[in-house]
Order: C-alpha cells, then structure tokens, then sequence
C-alpha cells in the first residue's frame, strides 16, 4: 500500500476520534515524514526501525524532547490504531525540561493593546487576554458563541472535546460588539476572519499580529496568544481567585497543570520573607 493511502487512513481515523485540526495536521505529517524515511511498508516496520528513527532525532538533528515526545504519540496512534499493531512503538518518552511559562506584566497587556490600532487586532489580544483562551479556541468562536451583554462565551468541544464557559471583559466585548457591527456578521459567523471572510483566522496571522503588536510596543518577551493565557491565569492568582475556578475556566483536566501559575506569581513569592531579613 502507497505511502499516500495509508496516511489517508489516518487522517480519516484521527477525524472519527475528534481531534481537533491541529493535532490531525501534526501527525499526519510526522507520520508522513517517518514512513517516506522508512521507505517500507507499515507492516514490515520493526520496533528497531523505530528507535533508531527516533534516536537519530534526538542525537543527529538535536530535536527537542517536546518534539520527539509529539513524533513517539503520532506514531504509536498511527501503529496501533491504523495499521493494528502495537508491538512496534516501546520506546518510553524522553524526559522534557520543565520551563516556567513566560508571564506579561499588567503593564505589559497594557502596551500591548496599546500598539493595536486596528480594530480586529485590538480585540483579539483583549479576547485571548480576558478569557484565557487557547489560540484554537478563541479562533473557532462564532457570533452566536458569546453573550456579550452578560460578558460570557462558550467554548464547543474545546481540548478534550468538553463545552465550557469563559468570561470576558468589559472592554474586550465592548471591541468585539463594534468589530461585528463594523464587518456586518451573523450568527454563524467566525469573529475573526482573515481577507476571505468566511474563512477563520488562521493561527499563524493570529501569532504574527501579537509578535508585531510586542514588538511595536517594545516588549522584549517572546509574546505568543499562548502567553496571554499565562498571563490571563497568573493575574487572576494574584488577584486571589481560587486556583480551582481559574482550573475551570482554563479548561485543565488535572489541577497539577494549573498548579504551575503559583510558581511564577509575583504576589505569591512577595509574601516569603528571605531569612536574611530576620537576621
């Protein structure tokens, strides 16, 4: 069987299952990337085949733990699920640095509304910024998604296919209110567009905005619509808003992940005391 069919197989299983554009794009291509590297047929593969592929990864082109961690999942999907063998992906993932998220300063969000004197651009930071939400989710919501005169959204079938609950702003729905009054949208439609205004934003113009608007702004972070999330998070912790609401409203399944934000609180750190002050 070519190459090309059995990654049309996958791509049909992966949408069967529910996951969500992103992911479905990812593995196709690393799974791609294994097999054309391979140059066999699937069921020929051997556990070997696999660990010197993934061993080349790590010790050859130098990719990141997260990355080989992405290439073990996509193939140990592709094996077990598609082609129904699960003897061949053993290999246990290496382990990953584990990095604090970068964090904005409330000064810093201000900047970066700031540098946006565009309309579009102004409401998707203070959207992603007012509700913590994953870039994918903010760009999948439709008109008919947000309440904004109660300030609320929802998110359908967002990670881990579940609907929940986020809140906004008063400023973000007030922005957004005049961006669809100002491109005429109905209820079907996405809230951010890009030049075809049928079609959402795509992640990629969504990640150049915010990196212009920083740069504009003098921010020197590496600022992504995912660190507006951290910041999002961070901010409502100092603010003393119970860890597990702010687990709620990110969507976490496991509170341990939310748990990190108290690591890089500033507030939080401010009330330990260093014993050199006690002597």
């Amino acid at each position: 069987m070519r190459t090309s069919k059995w990654i049309e197989m996958l791509e049909a299983e992966l949408k069967l299952r529910g996951f969500t554009e992103n992911t479905i794009s990812s593995y196709t291509i690393l799974v791609r990337n294994f097999l054309e590297d391979m140059n066999k047929d699937p069921k020929r593969i051997s556990e070997g085949d696999v660990k010197a592929y993934i061993s080349k990864k790590m010790v050859d082109e130098g990719l990141s733990p997260r990355s080989v961690v992405c290439i073990i999942a996509a193939l140990r999907f592709f094996f077990e699920e598609v082609v129904g063998r699960d003897d061949v992906v053993k290999i246990k993932p290496p382990k990953q640095d584990k990095k604090l998220p970068t964090v904005l300063t409330k000064e810093e969000v201000r900047l970066l509304i700031d540098a946006a004197e565009n309309l579009k651009h102004r409401a998707l930071v203070e959207l992603l910024y007012s509700s913590g939400l994953r870039i994918s989710e903010c760009l999948n919501l439709r008109v008919k998604d947000l309440d904004l005169d109660r300030m609320v959204g929802v998110v359908r079938a967002g990670k881990g296919r579940k609907d929940r609950m986020f809140i906004l702003s008063r400023r973000a729905a007030e922005d957004v209110r005049q961006l669809i009054l100002m491109e005429n949208k109905g209820s079907e439609d996405f809230i951010f567009t890009g030049k075809n205004k049928r079609k959402r934003m795509t992640s990629r113009a969504a990640q150049k905005i915010i990196s212009k608007l920083a740069e504009k702004a003098g921010i020197t972070k590496n600022v992504t619509p995912h660190v507006l999330r951290h910041s999002f998070a961070t901010h409502l912790l100092e603010g003393g808003v119970d860890i597990r609401k702010i687990q709620e409203l990110l969507g976490h399944a496991n509170l341990n992940t939310t748990q990190i934000y108290t690591k890089v609180s500033m507030e939080e750190l401010r009330k330990i005391r260093s014993p050199l002050d006690e002597i």
